[in-house]
């Protein structure tokens, strides 16, 4: 007799924040730290729950290994670099929150050449 698989459940959420904690994209575990200070600064600002409710995951390589830590937003397509304590506080007001791109971070946008 087999177990039947068990179809996994998600909370609802509007954006995806993709932290790379890969080793070659920041040096002495800063994606690490960047990615577990997450929790608070989502909360917050009020991203912890609700209809803005920003999900994150880590991800071990983007395979885009300068200027990091690097984060990616989805669904927007949003690539950010450098992306230090204060400026993820930026991404966090500024493009989680409300809405607008952190222009200076930015180094790709999915559907833009």
């Amino acid at each position: 007799m087999t177990d039947a698989i068990v179809k996994p459940k998600i909370g609802n959420y509007h954006r995806h924040l993709l932290v790379c904690t890969g080793p070659r994209c920041s040096e002495d575990g800063a994606s690490q730290a960047l990615f577990d200070s997450l929790g608070g600064k989502l909360k917050e600002a009020g991203l912890n729950e609700g209809e803005l409710r920003v999900k994150r995951s880590r991800v071990s390589c983007f395979a885009a290994c300068k200027g990091g830590p690097i984060v990616c937003v989805q669904p927007d397509g949003t690539w950010y670099y450098n992306v230090t304590s204060d400026n993820m506080d930026r991404i966090v007001n500024d493009h989680l929150r409300d809405g607008k791109r952190v222009e200076d971070l930015v180094f790709h946008q999915a559907g833009e050449s």
